[in-house]
This record gives C-alpha cells, sequence and structure tokens, in this order.
C-alpha cells in the first residue's frame, strides 16, 4: 500500500515538473511577428525644392541729404505714405566758419563797391542830363553801377546760401528741404531732431535721413543649393509660405537665377530672385523670413506606395507582397517619381496587393485581442 502512495506522489511531482516546465517554455517562447500591410493608391507626386530667403521691396530708395547741417524738423515717420516730391525733413545749415568770415567780407566789400558806384553813376547822369559829358562816359558809369548791384546781389546770396542753405529767390528749391524721390512708403527714419547729417558726394555716402520703397512691387530673395540648381530655370512657378502669416500663400515667379555660387556653411548656394504676385488686399511687409516651393517635376494621379516600404537588392528595388496570411514573397517594381514620402510605382503591382509594412507592436496586439 506504502509502494502505491509512493507511486502515486512520484507521479505528480513528474506531472508536477512537466507542467512546471511546459508552462516556462511556453511563456518565454517568443509569439511569432506581425506586420501590417498597404495597398498601393492613386495620388499625385510634386517634386519640389525649397528655398529659404526673405521678401523685400524691389525698389527701395535711401534718402539722403544734399548739405551737411543738424535735423531741424521731421515731417513724415515710418509706415506714412509719400509721393516723390514731398518733403521729409528739413536741415539747419551750419556754416563753417572760415567760409562764412568770407562771405561777409565779399558782402562788405560788394556792399561799398555799389555805394561807390551809385555815386559816380548819380554824378555822371546828372552831367550827361545837362549834355556836358559824351553818353559813352555815361554808359561806362551806369554798367560799373548795375554790375555792382549784381554784385551786391551775389554775395549776399552766398551769405545766405551759407548761413542757411537758402536764398530769398529760392526758397521752394532749396536743398535744406528733404524730398522723396519715389512713390511709396516710408519704412524707416533712423534720424531724430537734432541729429547732426552729412551731405552725400563723391568721399562720402551720407547719412541717410529715410528709407522708401514701392510696397506694391515685391521680390523673394533666396538662395537654393547646388545639388538643385540644375534643375531650377527662369519662369518656373514659386509658392511662397511666410512664418508670419499663417494659412496664407503667395504665388511668384523665378526671374533671377545666379551664374555663380557662394560657399555658406560648407556647401555651395545660389542667388535666386522671384516675382511676387500680390493679390487684391494682400500686403506683405519688407524683410518677411519665407520659404519658396519651386516644383521640379509632377506627376497627376498615378500608383505610388510610402518610399519607406521599398527595399533594394544589387541597385533593383523590390517590396514584400503578402501571398498568405503573414507570408510575403519578394517582388521586384520599376518606381518613377519620387517625393521624399510617397513613390511612384510604374511596373510591377496592381492596387489589390498588400505590401508588408512595419512589425505590429505585441503590446498592441494584445489590447486588439482584449477589445
Amino acid at each position: 500500500m506504502k509502494r502505491i502512495f509512493r507511486i502515486i506522489g512520484i507521479v505528480l511531482l513528474v506531472g508536477i515538473f512537466l507542467g512546471t516546465f511546459y508552462f516556462l517554455y511556453t511563456k518565454s517562447k517568443k509569439a511569432p511577428d506581425v506586420f501590417k500591410t498597404q495597398t498601393p493608391v492613386v495620388e499625385s507626386i510634386v517634386k519640389q525644392t525649397v528655398a529659404t530667403g526673405s521678401v523685400v521691396p524691389r525698389q527701395e530708395i535711401e534718402i539722403k541729404p544734399q548739405v551737411s547741417g543738424i535735423i531741424d524738423e521731421i515731417y513724415l515717420q515710418a509706415g506714412e505714405m509719400v509721393n516723390a516730391g514731398d518733403v521729409i525733413a528739413r536741415v539747419q545749415i551750419i556754416p563753417d566758419m572760415v567760409n562764412l568770415n568770407n562771405a561777409e567780407s565779399r558782402l562788405n566789400r560788394a556792399q561799398l563797391n555799389h555805394e561807390d558806384a551809385k555815386i559816380d553813376y548819380d554824378r555822371q547822369k546828372d552831367l550827361f542830363d545837362k549834355e556836358v559829358i559824351a553818353y559813352e562816359e555815361y554808359q561806362k558809369a551806369r554798367l560799373a553801377f548795375n554790375t555792382s548791384r549784381e554784385e551786391l546781389t551775389a554775395a549776399q546770396n552766398n551769405l545766405d546760401l551759407i548761413k542757411k542753405g537758402v536764398t530769398k529767390a529760392s526758397e521752394q528749391s532749396t536743398n535744406t528741404l528733404i524730398r522723396s524721390t519715389i512713390n511709396g512708403m516710408v519704412l524707416d527714419v533712423p534720424v531724430k531732431v537734432g541729429n547732426s547729417v552729412i551731405q552725400s558726394n563723391t568721399f562720402n555716402a551720407g547719412t541717410t535721413i529715410a528709407v522708401v520703397a514701392d510696397m506694391s512691387d515685391m521680390i523673394f530673395e533666396g538662395k537654393v543649393d547646388e545639388t538643385e540648381v540644375g534643375k531650377v530655370r527662369e519662369g518656373m512657378d514659386i509658392v511662397l509660405t511666410i512664418g508670419a502669416i499663417d494659412n496664407e500663400k503667395f504665388d511668384a515667379i523665378l526671374t533671377y537665377l545666379s551664374p555663380k555660387g557662394v560657399e555658406e556653411n560648407g556647401a555651395i548656394q545660389f542667388e535666386i530672385k522671384a516675382d511676387v504676385n500680390l493679390k487684391e488686399g494682400q500686403f506683405l511687409r519688407a524683410g518677411y523670413s519665407a520659404n519658396a516651393s519651386i516644383v521640379l517635376e509632377q506627376r497627376e494621379n498615378v500608383m505610388v506606395i510610402p518610399e519607406s516600404l521599398l527595399k533594394f537588392e544589387e541597385e533593383k528595388s523590390f517590396v514584400e507582397v503578402e501571398v498568405d496570411s503573414q507570408v510575403f514573397e519578394k517582388r521586384f517594381v520599376e518606381i518613377g517619381l519620387s517625393d521624399g514620402i510617397n513613390i511612384e510605382v510604374l511596373e510591377g503591382l496592381s492596387f489589390d496587393d498588400k505590401i508588408k509594412g512595419e512589425k505590429i507592436d505585441p503590446k498592441e496586439l494584445k489590447e486588439k485581442a482584449k477589445s
């Protein structure tokens, strides 16, 4: 009897051991991988390159003074519209003391000469009226008097120009009034009342009084990488995206491609320019940073798959197509245009084919099974 119980106990122990071993084995056994599948779809493929840059006015002019001095008054501020000829500011001239002294001395001499010439003229005229002297003598005295009067006026004007920058006869055309040279918007007035300014000349660019630009004629200026420049040509359509303006795009046409590249950050970049087509009511501020999408190639309504599904073998491309439940076979395909996300399939697939994708996470499978 004891022997029977002993045998039963041994059997139970062996059974428990085997059961535990089997449980641990099945627990540690790796579940088979399960993959997602995707089918080809019909979409349009657009291959494009992106150029970074900014939007600026085509015509942006720096208004500079023609005389040196101090800003006496400013009539406009940034953001206001101006027409060509409108006065922006007025400059008060600070005369050079040497020139001022010479001008005052010239005026004094001219005054003395004029008074002396007048006395001689009055005397000669009286004698001529009494027929004491010939007409030629009278004419010489009159000419000297008129010449002295002209010199007096010139000396006075010269002094006025040195002191004030304007004469009494030309108050409206004085160089002390700084005028806009174009129609447009005042973008910046970098000076204030009281600032000293220098006139523009051969040796000095001069002080900028204001910056005026035509904001209705905007262009995009950017750069494209050397790897893409060979695919870009003038006349291409461009779509501008401006970070400061949400949910709005701007059309442009490429008008310029630089024949020479410059090195930036270890790569060769080529400058491009494009005319921005502003619709009615659209307004762009000068200097907005922008990205320009340039369409290089385009395919309409073609078979496409995600490029991530594609694999390569000896310079040939293939995908893995499901032939049975989670059983896949290699299928070589001919590919076409890619936009970096999707790629065109020319041959080798049908719209019913299921292509092996990424592996499904076991946790995700368990959650699906529970639901």
